[in-house]
């Protein structure tokens, strides 16, 4: 079980670390910058302690908001923009990410006994 939540952890980083370089290759003319490699650290340390790694799918949809706001907001801008060149950048962790939220959008079907 313990080996799950590692894998799943570092899957997150994985998947953050390669969003928020997408997003500085094309927002700023140093790379990387160090405004995004401090929301990286911020974003990898939110990660490693979450409580809820075991059961959760994305921290856009956990019930505690650990993010404080302006580091919320910026990588939720950071996600809007890298999310679409996911597809291009990398398929696989875009398909990855795409099952996660449909599994999530079904279990939260089923929990509330919608068909």
């Amino acid at each position: 079980m313990r080996k799950h939540i590692t894998k799943k952890r570092d899957q997150e980083k994985q998947t953050i670390r390669f969003m928020i370089d997408l997003y500085c290759r094309k927002h700023h003319k140093q790379h990387p910058c160090q405004e995004c490699e401090d929301l990286y650290a911020y974003a990898s340390k939110r990660i490693e302690h979450c409580p809820f790694m075991e059961t959760k799918t994305f921290c856009s949809s956990c019930k505690v908001h650990c993010y404080r706001k302006e580091q919320r907001d910026k990588i939720k801008e950071v996600m809007r923009f890298s999310g679409p060149y996911m597809l291009l950048y990398h398929p696989l962790m875009a398909l990855r990410h795409m099952i996660n939220t449909s599994k999530q959008h079904w279990e939260k079907r089923k929990t509330k006994g919608v068909s």
